[in-house]
């Protein structure tokens, strides 16, 4: 009898792992959920609440200045001024990747994304990819390759999320 329960174990064992994990954004953008004491009430910060938002972020990207440090921020000090810089602040220095680590594993994230990414997964990856443009930009040999490749990717599987309507939540992004 004791063999049958832990035969019934294993197999509840497998058949749990074999579920896919609940999906939320954290698992793609892990630092949104994390507070930092510079930015204790930007926990989750998004910039896309209304269509004026959207307009502003264009605006912002226009503006982008990315120093020697990689910090980015935007040059126009009046926009710099706005409540939604600082979110826009934090988002791109305290919440994208930075690395080309980082950014190689969010795209695997989002390659096995089930579903439409969420608006703001979507405005984190948007972000990412400006941000790894630039560095391809300034990079060079090696390194403008691997940038440039992460670039793609990233917009692969943006293009991808677009491309196919929310019916189709089993189906999984390829490249």
């Amino acid at each position: 009898m004791h063999w049958k329960t832990v035969l019934v174990l294993l197999l509840y064992y497998n058949a749990h792992a074999t579920v896919p994990p609940r999906w939320n954004r954290a698992m793609l953008f892990p630092s949104a959920q994390r507070v930092k004491r510079s930015s204790a009430t930007l926990l989750n910060p998004v910039l896309q609440k209304s269509q004026e938002d959207v307009d502003l972020l264009f605006e912002f990207l226009a503006e982008l200045e990315i120093n020697k440090d990689l910090k980015i921020s935007v040059k126009d000090q009046e926009l710099a001024s706005m409540r939604v810089a600082e979110a826009f602040d934090t988002l791109c220095n305290d919440v994208i990747p930075k690395s080309i680590t980082e950014i190689r594993r969010l795209n695997a994230r989002l390659l096995g994304y089930p579903g439409m990414l969420k608006k703001d997964d979507f405005e984190r990856t948007i972000l990412t990819m400006v941000y790894t443009a630039y560095r391809a930009a300034q990079s060079q040999g090696h390194q403008k390759d691997t940038w440039a490749e992460s670039f793609v990717s990233l917009y692969k599987v943006l293009k991808h999320d677009l491309m196919f309507p929310s019916s189709e939540k089993s189906f999984q992004r390829t490249l």
